[in-house]
């Protein structure tokens, strides 16, 4: 080395993170210097903390505002990574040199605002360095051009060492080939993006020019500290051109002039593979992070240790996968490289032969192994040491104490609120949601409906590390964030809905102090909210708080006089409040109806409320001027529970779909009462009194009329099950009362026709002969 040495790599590449481990062997620089923020330099040692497993990431956020953030991920591939570990191994100093993350998240506040004053879109047209590679040496996928010229080329990445190799210092590589250049491959990329940055310039972002200016001083600064052969460079291949350029102090300084600024604080967080591999966001643009993970981690023949890998998933998935389907799949994933002239099999090679040996052709177990496999579901882990703000640490210990920790890979919880680990789980869940922090997400459950039971489906993600530090501005701990957070929500709140809601999560996260400040603005909305579709709407959520504090033992009873109160007035005023509506009002309130009538069967009926809800319908149901799609949904309401008689809903029907009507009246009155997913097709089946009425009255409407009529009735029975129209339509084929005839079984079965199809059923006779293996003769005399 005769200056500084300067290693551009790929981000995330685990060919580059390979070489820079052999020449920083070779060279054994005294300061190894990485692009990124220099304010993680204080966080580097936690490198080699035994606790620290990649992948991670550095977060830095305005300390005002902890929602402006930044991330700088880390694999085990990283060559960022791999350079940070060695230098923290060997005993040389190791800093970070790109602009400091005050600055470049203040300028990204000021870059985003600048354009969207301006009513622009942020610009994208950055070059793809490695896509203009890819595409001037005739690929036209970047990706596998860079496997075949970096990580497949040399005996390296995909074959691994030979057995005569000496082992390396870390994980049993070796620091490089015998007789190998480790500085080669660098000057040949440095000389590319030279090539590239005299065509295209900086490339289409400026704010480039301001990094690299930046990073020049550090370098300079290290030389003088360390000397001009003592100091190991390791940047994105696209800065070297830029950073072996002349150029002096004064006009590095002066871009750097007047850079606007925010306070930050940094920690590590863990990160994962999935997210590495979204392109945007804060995802590293890498199309596939579990094959980059495994061709750096396998020690030889990774084909080999890919394909056992591929099989063990889909074996564990009960797919029926033996060793011969890996040795198959090995020779036809190198088959295949050699057709297409590549050095060895790749990832396409590889996803080729799963798809064709273990897959039998199907793209759905591909899919699994694309998921799970190719990009992959592994959570990095960062020490306890790690910097982080109170409520981050109270939420770990909690994590921890309730053995719920977080995971990469969706799944499912069954929580027993009986239980007081699971009320506790459950309680932490809610108040992280009521703190907007999404880690987990309430499902319905596949088995007991119970209010002792909850699902939650839970997935980890690295962004929620950020909305954790923007939810400590309410308190140090879950528990009191929460609180604080829905008392100003409380306060703030204008609709009754909102209130109501906020009461509801209130008492699932359990939370005694704040339930006054929300019950008094509960009292005072409901007070003064007037309109009975706003009092429907806030009832249900105070009804299934009522039932959730039955649950877990909460003291409800202010809440009760609350929910009370709201379903007399509901009462009062629905009746008036059902009249006049055009066809949208009356469907938003058929909504409201449904609610109601369900959060009046959650309540306490000690008052009389539930029987003041009856005779509400009652009047719904009779009253002409209501819309029919409320009349025919109040009497199905009623018949439902059994206060209406068979023959009382008979009558309703008939004078609805009675001649006077108007067509579309008489199809929302149907569609009130038989409508969508509520059991209305059932119903029909098995009351065919109630089917002849819908016949006789859709037979005798107008042909003018039929036409307007037809898109209502559509959505109505089209909400059926397949089997359920099915029987319909028998039975309307059939005609009224042929399902007592003669012809039909004696079970009298709907949905089958009333007599005997021979010739169907001889065209099952061939088909019964191949199954039981008998001929013609046995089946003579056998009655059909």
């Amino acid at each position: 080395m005769t200056g500084p040495l300067l290693l551009g790599v790929r981000h995330h590449g685990p060919g580059s993170a390979r070489a820079v481990r052999a020449a920083l062997e070779a060279a054994s620089p005294a300061a190894v210097l990485i692009e990124g923020p220099p304010e993680g330099d204080a966080l580097l040692s936690l490198a080699a903390d035994e606790q620290m497993r990649p992948p991670v990431a550095l977060l830095a956020h305005a300390t005002d505002d902890p929602g402006r953030a930044a991330f700088w991920p880390l694999a085990e591939f990283s060559p960022e990574w791999v350079a940070v570990r060695w230098a923290l191994a060997n005993g040389a100093a190791v800093r970070f040199i790109d602009l400091p993350a005050a600055h470049s998240l203040a300028l990204t506040d000021e870059f985003r605002t600048e354009h969207e004053d301006s009513g622009e879109e942020t610009p994208d047209v950055r070059i793809d360095p490695i896509a203009v590679l890819a595409s001037t040496a005739g690929y036209d996928d970047p990706e596998r051009w860079w496997e075949d010229v970096v990580e497949l080329r040399g005996g390296r990445g995909s074959q691994g060492p030979r057995a005569d190799e000496p082992a390396g210092p870390a994980g049993g590589e070796p620091a490089a080939p015998d007789g190998a250049d480790p500085f080669a491959p660098f000057a040949a990329l440095g000389e590319a993006m030279t090539a590239l940055r005299e065509t295209y310039g900086h490339g289409g972002h400026d704010r480039d020019l301001v990094r690299e200016a930046c990073m020049r001083l550090q370098i300079r600064a290290a030389r003088k500290e360390f000397g001009d052969s003592a100091v190991a460079v390791v940047c994105g291949a696209w800065h070297v051109p830029a950073l072996e350029a002349r150029t002096t102090v004064t006009a590095d300084r002066a871009l750097l002039k007047g850079l606007p600024k925010v306070r930050t604080e940094m920690t590590w967080v863990p990160w994962t593979h999935r997210r590495l591999a979204r392109r945007s966001g804060y995802g590293a643009g890498i199309d596939s992070p579990g094959w980059y993970g495994h061709l750096f981690a396998a020690p030889d023949r990774p084909v080999e240790r890919w394909m056992t890998k591929v099989a063990r998933l889909l074996r564990d998935e009960d797919r029926m996968v033996s060793s011969a389907h890996v040795i198959e799949a090995v020779r036809l994933a190198g088959t295949l490289a050699a057709v297409r002239g590549r050095p060895l099999a790749g990832l396409t090679e590889t996803v080729d032969a799963v798809r064709a040996v273990m897959c039998d052709g199907s793209d759905v177990p591909l899919d699994l192994v694309r998921d799970r496999l190719v990009v992959g579901d592994v959570l990095g882990e960062v020490p306890d040491t790690a910097p982080a703000v109170p409520l981050q640490r109270d939420l770990t210990r909690q994590q921890r104490s309730l053995r719920l920790k977080p995971e990469a890979l969706e799944r499912e919880l069954e929580l027993d609120l009986r239980k007081d680990t699971d009320t506790a789980k459950s309680r932490l869940l809610h108040r992280l949601r009521l703190l907007a922090v999404g880690w987990g997400e309430p499902v319905t459950g596949r088995g007991s409906t119970g209010t002792f039971r909850e699902t939650w489906r839970l997935r980890w993600e690295p962004e929620l590390s950020v909305k954790v530090a923007e939810a400590g501005v309410w308190g140090t701990t879950v528990l009191a964030a929460a609180t604080a957070k829905a008392e100003t929500q409380a306060a703030s709140a204008t609709a009754l809905s909102e209130v109501t809601a906020l009461a509801e999560q209130c008492l699932l996260a359990e939370l005694p102090e704040a339930l006054p400040v929300v019950m008094k603005a509960l009292a005072d909305r409901a007070a003064l909210d007037a309109d009975v579709g706003h009092l429907a709407q806030a009832l249900p959520a105070l009804a299934r708080s009522l039932r959730y504090g039955d649950v877990r033992g909460t003291d409800t009873a202010a809440l009760g006089e609350v929910a009370a109160g709201l379903a007399e007035r509901i009462c009062v005023g629905l009746p008036p409040a059902c009249t006049g509506l055009d066809a949208d009002g009356a469907a938003e309130m058929r909504g409201h109806l449904d609610g109601v009538h369900t959060a009046v069967g959650l309540l306490p009926d000690a008052d009389g409320t539930g029987e003041r809800w009856r005779t509400v319908l009652h009047r719904l149901a009779a009253r002409d001027t209501v819309p029919g799609v409320i009349r025919g949904r109040a009497a199905r309401l009623l018949l439902d529970e059994g206060r209406l008689e068979e023959d009382e809903a008979a009558r309703l029907m008939a004078l609805a779909l009675s001649p006077g009507t108007e067509p579309a009246e008489a199809a929302a009155w149907i569609e009130g009462f038989v409508g969508g997913a509520s059991g209305g097709g059932l119903l029909l089946v098995h009351d065919e009194r109630l089917l002849g009425l819908v016949d006789s009255w859709l037979t005798g409407v107008p042909a003018g009329a039929f036409t307007d009529v037809l898109p209502l009735l559509r959505r109505t029975f089209s909400a059926y099950e397949p089997g359920v129209r099915r029987t319909l339509g028998e039975l309307v084929r059939r005609g009224p009362g042929a399902a007592a005839g003669p012809a039909v079984t004696d079970a009298g079965t709907p949905g089958f026709g009333p007599g005997l199809d021979a010739a169907r059923a001889d065209a099952v006779l061939p088909v019964l002969r191949l199954l039981l293996g008998i001929d013609d003769n046995d089946l003579a005399g056998v009655a059909r």
